[in-house]
């Protein structure tokens, strides 16, 4: 099976679901969030998205990870 992220550069939140084995594609429909900008999210590690995007980001990353801080993923 393909994992997203192998040599590629990963963030927080891309580390994040690859340690757990979820794809991109299911983080997309977990957070309500654009492919594209779950692309950047989780390949980008300076990317500091909007509030309202954060908002439904953590929303999905504490689906994973309960005690999840945004500071914890995001230089904010």
């Amino acid at each position: 099976m393909f994992r997203f992220g192998k040599g590629k550069q990963r963030s927080k939140v891309g580390k994040l679901i690859d340690r757990h084995g979820y794809t991109q594609e299911e983080f997309v429909s977990a957070s309500g969030i654009s492919r594209n900008t779950i692309s950047r999210v989780c390949s980008d590690p300076k990317y500091v998205p909007s509030a309202g995007v954060l908002k439904k980001i953590m929303k999905a990353v504490r689906s994973i990870d309960a005690d999840a801080k945004a500071d914890d993923y995001f230089n904010i």
